[in-house]
């Protein structure tokens, strides 16, 4: 379908971080604190302490100490000042050996429009992505989930706050719908002020076989600074979407899941936990229409 003269909003009430404290996690806690103040969306914070682990509400992200990294507080701000910026967070440290069952309470109580989450390969949050406690999360909450892999700097700078965002990959199929995603893409680069973006839509099959979509454009914005390419792979869905992430140095890529099958549906080995295993930037799993 040709470009159409309209654009997304991605809407955000409520944002959910799960933190283990680690320097991976800040940097996801980063995009999450970005998201929420671009957006006004209530963020949630929340730890699980494992056993006799000590962890304490100083562990917590300095929120105060970011914001005046970032240059949106004066040095030596009161507690106050981060409501005065608009922001509202909730930190909640929860004490149980079960952190499956305690972070599902928590969103089946509070839900959350998108959950953003660090993902380890083996230590930190491995315990929570890696099978254990990511996967029921994800499939209970059915809402979009922003995964930021160990090692990975992101599209928010941890420094300053400046983003990033300027090459999009969106993996495109008939099943499921990907509009979805392409929408979640558009809508994530329009709230950050993204003016200039290169999205590239890559679908894995078949000449001819890429399904119709709606591009997105920013309407009402002062100059048209978005592309979007296309191109068409053959071989293997997971090496292809991670080739051509590397070859256009692509700062996220977005995956359309089984909406009504939860947001990692069948992760046990499957095409998004492959892609998100192998990643080298950020990856957005959306649930299709």
């Amino acid at each position: 379908m040709n470009a159409q003269t309209y654009t997304t909003h991605l809407m955000l009430d409520r944002i959910f971080h799960p933190s283990d404290f680690s320097p991976a996690s800040e940097i996801a806690f980063a995009h999450a604190l970005k998201l929420a103040l671009v957006t006004g969306a209530q963020l949630r914070i929340m730890h699980v302490a494992l056993g006799q682990d000590d962890r304490h509400w100083s562990d917590f992200p300095g929120i105060r100490a970011l914001l005046v990294r970032w240059g949106l507080l004066p040095e030596g701000s009161p507690r106050q000042a981060v409501e005065k910026i608009g922001l509202n967070v909730d930190k909640i440290l929860a004490r149980t050996a079960e952190p499956v069952g305690a972070l599902l309470h928590y969103l089946d109580e509070h839900p959350a429009d998108l959950i953003v989450l660090a993902t380890h390969q083996y230590t930190g949050l491995a315990r929570w992505v890696h099978r254990v406690v990511a996967e029921p999360i994800a499939r209970r909450a059915r809402t979009m989930t922003l995964f930021v892999p160990q090692g990975v700097q992101g599209f928010i700078a941890l420094d300053h706050g400046s983003v990033t965002l300027r090459r999009i990959l969106v993996s495109i199929d008939t099943v499921p719908r990907p509009q979805a995603a392409i929408d979640a893409a558009a809508g994530l680069a329009r709230v950050l002020g993204c003016h200039e973006v290169t999205f590239t839509l890559v679908h894995v099959g078949a000449t001819g076989e890429m399904p119709a979509v709606h591009e997105p454009h920013q309407v009402g914005w002062s100059h048209v600074g978005w592309t979007w390419d296309r191109t068409t792979r053959n071989g293997g869905v997971v090496e292809q979407i991670l080739a051509v992430s590397t070859a256009c140095s692509a700062d996220l890529i977005v995956l359309a899941t089984q909406g009504h099958h939860g947001v990692l549906d069948a992760l046990r080995g499957s095409t998004s936990e492959r892609i998100l295993r192998g990643a080298r930037c950020p990856v957005l799993a959306v649930p299709a229409s």
